[in-house]
Order: C-alpha cells, then sequence, then structure tokens
C-alpha cells in the first residue's frame, strides 16, 4: 500500500514515536510525506520515505494530488486541532479528496493505531474490491 504521512508542528514528535512504533509494518509499505515529518521519520526509523515539500509550501498539496489520482491508499494526518493555519483550506480540500476516494485517513493517534493494526492484518484490502484500481 502506499501510505502518506502528514503532521502539524505540533504533532511531529507523535507521528515520528508513532512510526518506530510501527516500524515492522511500516517497512513493508511504499511510504511518502511532507517534507519536515518524511525526515524526522526516516531520520528516526530508518524508513524509505519520498519527501515532498514541506506543508507551508505545497507539500500536502503534493500529496493531495496523489489522492486525486489514486496514488495513495491510506492517509495518516496528525492534526493540531487548536492550531489555525492558512493552510486549512487545502488540507479540508485534502480530506474531501480521500472521503471522495474512498481513502482511509487517520488524523489521531487513537485512529491510526486502529488502521495500522487493520492493515497489518489485511483488513484494509476491501479498497481493491469497492474502488478497483484498473
Amino acid at each position: 500500500m502506499n501510505i502518506a504521512l502528514i503532521a502539524h508542528d505540533s504533532k511531529k514528535e507523535l507521528m515520528v514515536q508513532f512510526c518506530i512504533a510501527y516500524c515492522g509494518i511500516l517497512s513493508r509499505h511504499t511510504l511518502c510525506a511532507t517534507g519536515t515529518t518524511g525526515k524526522m521519520v526516516s531520520e528516526a526509523t530508518g524508513l524509505s520515505i519520498t519527501r515532498y515539500m514541506s506543508g507551508a509550501q505545497g507539500g500536502d498539496q503534493q500529496i493531495s494530488a496523489r489522492i486525486a489520482c489514486d496514488e495513495i491508499d491510506l492517509l495518516l494526518f496528525f492534526r493540531d486541532p487548536m492550531a489555525s493555519k492558512a493552510s486549512e483550506p487545502n488540507e479540508n480540500d485534502m480530506l474531501r479528496l480521500c472521503d471522495m476516494r474512498n481513502i482511509p485517513i487517520a488524523t489521531n493517534i487513537a485512529t491510526a493505531e486502529v488502521l495500522i493494526h487493520g492493515l497489518e492484518r489485511g483488513d484494509l484490502d476491501w479498497r481493491n474490491i469497492v474502488n478497483p484500481r484498473n
């Protein structure tokens, strides 16, 4: 599966810790991330991650484009609900695209753990039935 990783500044360390904890599962998939998040996770875990620009420079839009082209299967986006950002409209567009494409999204650690355990068990293969890619 192609998994995208994004984290607001105040959630980057949480993303790093999450990826350390689930490195074994994540290593079996193709990962991409916004710039700083990808750098921090890669340095802490040794995982191979395709890095896009930072979110503020358009990295979230680059990932949105991959979502729109059905190139992302799962989005882990650790958001800070208390932080108001100028990029919020872009983030809402990205979440809307995930809804349109039936892409599972985790915006917090609890949901991310549910999805990662489902991924490990093979429960997320339903997407190939619901929205097959040709």
